[in-house]
This record gives C-alpha cells, sequence and structure tokens, in this order.
C-alpha cells in the first residue's frame, strides 16, 4: 500500500514537471513569433530609410545641377552687364545728333516689325477666310464627283472647276438642268460674301470647234459659255454684276495633255476664279504704313 502512494506521488511529480516545459516552450515560441515579426517590421522601415536616402540623394545631385546651372547663368548675367556698361560709356561720347539718329532708327526699325507683323496677320487672316470658303462650298454642292467639279485654293486664291459635260452639251454653249442646281448651290454661298468679285473663265480643248453660226472657234464658244454662266448668276441666282467677269481662255491654258480622252475632257471646264482683293492689299502697302 505504501509502495502503491509512492509510486502514485512519483507519477504526480513528473506529470507536474512536463506540464511546467510545456508551457515554457509555447510562451518561448509566441516570445520567438513575436520577435521574428518585429525583425521583419525593422526590416521593412530599414528597406524604406534605404529607398527614401537614394531619393535624398538624387534629389540633392539635382539641386547641386540646378544651382550650378544658376551660377553659369549669374555668370552671363554679369558680363552682359558689363559690356552693357562698355557700350554705354561708349555711347556717352558721340553727339547729340548721333544719339538722335539712332533713336529714330531704332523707331523705325520697331514700326517695320509692327508693319510686317501686320501684313503676315492679314495674309494669315485671309487664307483662313479662303478655306473657310472653300469648306461652305463643298458642304453645298455635296456629293459631286471629283471629275464633274473640283475645288480648291492654289497660292491664295480659290478655283471652282465644273467640267463642261455637267455645265454644257458638247459643242453648245447651252446649259443644262443640272448646271443650273449646281450653279444655284455655288451662287448662294458667294451670295453670303458679299466683298467677294470673281471671274468666270472658258476653257475647251484643242478639237478645232465645228459649230455653224455666229461662233467662229474654240475662242469664241469659251467665251460664251462664260457669259451665259455669268448672266445665269446675275437673273436667276440675284449675283451682283458689278462683282463678276467673264473671259474666255479657249484651248490656251490647258490643266492636262491633250492627246488623250481623259486628258481633253479635264480641259474643257469652266473656271469659276475668286479674285483677291488686291485693293486691300495695296493699302497695307501705302508709304505710311511702312514708315
Amino acid at each position: 500500500m505504501k509502495v502503491n502512494y509512492m509510486v502514485a506521488v512519483a507519477a504526480s511529480a513528473l506529470m507536474f514537471s512536463s506540464c511546467v516545459s510545456s508551457k515554457k516552450f509555447k510562451k518561448s515560441q509566441a516570445e520567438y513569433a513575436l520577435l521574428q515579426t518585429r525583425y521583419q517590421t525593422l526590416e521593412g522601415n530599414l528597406t524604406d530609410c534605404n529607398n527614401q536616402k537614394t531619393g535624398l540623394q538624387n534629389e540633392i545631385a539635382g539641386l547641386n545641377k540646378r544651382v550650378e546651372d544658376l551660377n553659369k547663368e549669374n555668370e552671363l548675367i554679369r558680363q552682359n552687364y558689363t559690356a552693357t556698361l562698355q557700350q554705354l560709356e561708349n555711347l556717352s561720347v558721340i553727339s547729340k545728333q548721333q544719339a538722335e539718329s539712332i533713336k529714330q532708327s531704332l523707331q523705325n526699325i520697331g514700326a517695320k516689325d509692327a508693319y510686317i507683323q501686320t501684313l503676315q496677320q492679314q495674309m494669315a487672316h485671309k487664307d483662313s477666310l479662303n478655306m473657310a470658303l472653300v469648306m461652305n462650298l463643298k458642304g453645298a454642292i455635296g456629293n459631286i464627283n471629283d471629275e464633274d467639279i473640283n475645288i480648291k485654293v492654289d497660292k491664295g486664291v480659290v478655283y471652282i472647276d465644273i467640267s463642261d459635260k455637267l455645265l454644257f452639251k458638247s459643242g453648245s454653249y447651252t446649259i443644262t438642268d443640272r448646271a443650273k442646281e449646281v450653279l444655284g448651290k455655288v451662287a448662294l454661298v458667294l451670295k453670303n460674301q458679299p466683298d467677294i468679285e470673281f471671274m468666270v473663265e472658258g476653257h475647251t480643248d484643242n478639237v478645232p470647234y465645228k459649230g455653224n453660226g455666229v461662233l467662229v472657234d474654240n475662242w469664241d464658244l469659251s467665251v460664251k459659255r462664260a457669259t451665259t454662266v455669268v448672266r445665269l448668276l446675275q437673273k436667276e441666282y440675284g449675283m451682283d454684276p458689278m462683282k463678276m467677269a467673264a473671259a474666255g481662255r479657249g484651248e490656251y491654258h490647258p490643266v492636262d495633255a491633250n492627246d488623250t480622252k481623259e486628258g481633253k475632257a479635264v480641259n474643257r471646264r469652266t473656271r469659276i476664279v475668286i479674285l483677291p482683293q488686291l485693293d486691300q492689299f495695296f493699302k497695307l502697302l501705302e508709304p505710311n504704313q511702312g514708315k
């Protein structure tokens, strides 16, 4: 009985000792995990600090470069200042008449610069108006084949080329109904530009005119076609006759070779030329503008 009691006591002591060791182990594990987390946090902080350090070093390098550039600029300013002082010293010895002459020359240069800028602005404005006119014409006319009507700007002048197959029958100066529709759309746009003046030019190919009546040759045919268009614009669409002119070019201003069927077709055309307003341009060239 006594032996059993001793065994029980020993077993209990052993179990107590084992329990205490297990708790310490788990506590140690928890402390280790905490330390590991703390280590990782500190390691991350160290990385951030290193990155910030690199960024600051780059910023410092940039500031040093800026300081160096500013020092160079300051040196250039100092040199220019010294040169300016020297020039002023030299000018101080010129006569009053020479000083007045220099002043007048500077004023003339300024006036001419302003004059040139005015011309450039006027030319840019004119180009903008021409492009707006072209866009309005194309929008009004709509989808017509390029071979029948072509609107373009060349060297600051707006041209409207209309093929004769759209306007007239072969060898005739009687205008077609389809042509009246197209010319009516052109007139609508041009009437909205009251300051515009234009010339209607008749053109033919080099095939000799073989008609009968009052017409003798391609000269006559081209002129008659131009006057027919001008007359239509005046009488049916209310265009101001003082803003229009008619001319016949015959076969002598081709835009393509007359040795092919296609070339002849291109050359048979009526051209509306929007005339540049030279009077306004010449006003800019008056003597009091450039002096």
